[in-house]
């Protein structure tokens, strides 16, 4: 799926836009014990309660494209005969009815999510009558070109609040506020099956995670038996390591700035053209920047072979998991220098007199606690 396909959905998920009639779900207790079922529906919901369970639901639909989501695609196999597969068709199939399929999904939850304290199972089905695009991308809403049908799943954990004091105006009094239980945001979720090509594809299905440090692999193992891609905060981790490894002291300042820009840029590039597939970047690509930075070359293939190692032959990965394209960071044990990544032509090493520094050009504006100094 690209980004335009999940923008596309997201706006449906408001009173007024959604074909969601119920919402079904259960609560968990902290020892993952399953407390009470609800099957509500939305008709007999006030607008503001619906309006919140729905904003809730698209949450799961939210984040970054490789980093809160995730595509899984199933192998044939899977499709034909896999147990994991036929239970999220019968789910999708009977909208939600068929009683047996929705425990079976709960019991595989229940067995497989990590979650502390007490959560929530949300699930929903929609249908959506996607209307046909021109190729200058116009929307022609009375001309159907598919329909799609989909259930979603948001894991949401269920929260203390803490006390509070509140002054109530009126009656010109302070009063203790005492706490509650509040459905947070969703920490995992899904959708199946994806939505590409504006079309339902059974082969592949959405996962959501809000932390983009881990991934909860047994959930994912236990609901669609297929792997996933190491976390995003550990795939940018893991190709940092690899760069100041495999180049040892040829990995300079320059080096890392130059591959930090070059990332940036494609970052850049691909959402001024406003591209539909998914910016990915490939070891050969990070080679020739190297390459092109003078690195020796058996720094450039040890790179290349230790690359393999950690993410998979011929593996492509998001830039935007490997770079913050938000500042440019240089950190010693005692300091840390940010800049930001259009200025990292002002940072540079030198060697003076034996001794290294970091030097900063700073020809004006230079504030010290918040106070302009000059440079003498």
């Amino acid at each position: 799926m690209n980004e335009k396909e999940i923008a596309e959905l997201r706006r449906r998920y408001k009173p007024d836009k959604s074909n969601i009639s119920h919402i079904r779900g259960c609560y968990v207790n902290e020892t993952g014990e399953i407390v009470s079922e609800f099957n509500q529906s939305l008709a007999l919901t006030a607008q503001e309660e619906t309006e919140k369970l729905l904003a809730i639901l698209k949450k799961s639909l939210s984040g970054t494209l490789g980093k809160n989501l995730i595509d899984i695609s199933f192998e044939t196999k899977q499709v034909v005969d896999g147990e994991e597969h036929a239970l999220l068709m019968a789910l999708r199939d009977s909208k939600l009815g068929d009683d047996e399929a929705v425990q079976a999904l709960y019991r595989r939850i229940l067995n497989s999510v990590m979650i502390e304290g007490s959560y929530m199972i949300l699930l929903a089905h929609d249908t959506y009558d996607v209307p046909f695009r021109s190729r200058d991308g116009e929307r022609m809403e009375d001309a159907s070109t598919d329909v799609f049908s989909y259930i979603l799943c948001a894991i949401c954990p269920v929260k203390l609040t803490k006390p509070a004091l509140s002054y109530y105006v009126y009656e010109n009094e302070f009063h203790s506020l005492q706490t509650d239980w509040i459905v947070s945001s969703p920490e995992i979720g899904f959708m199946f099956p994806a939505f590409d090509d504006r079309c339902s594809n059974i082969y592949g299905a959405l996962y959501y995670t809000r932390d983009i440090t881990k991934n909860q692999s047994d959930f994912v193992d236990a609901l669609f038996r297929a792997p996933l891609p190491m976390p995003a905060a550990s795939q940018k981790d893991a190709f940092e390591a690899i760069l100041g490894e495999t180049l040892a002291e040829d990995c300079s300042c320059e080096v890392v700035q130059a591959v930090h820009e070059h990332l940036c840029e494609r970052i850049e590039e691909h959402k001024a053209n406003h591209e539909e597939e998914p910016l990915v970047v490939t070891k050969e690509e990070v080679k020739t920047v190297l390459d092109a930075c003078g690195v020796p070359e058996t720094r450039v293939a040890a790179f290349g072979r230790k690359y393999d190692e950690e993410f998979g032959e011929e593996a492509a990965l998001s830039p935007r998991n490997l770079v913050d394209t938000a500042k440019l960071e240089v950190r010693t044990p005692d300091v840390v220098i940010r800049v930001s990544p259009e200025r990292g032509d002002l940072v540079e090493t030198r060697v003076i007199d034996g001794v290294k520094y970091i030097l900063i050009r700073a020809d004006e504006g230079v504030e010290v606690n918040g106070v302009d100094v000059n440079i003498r």
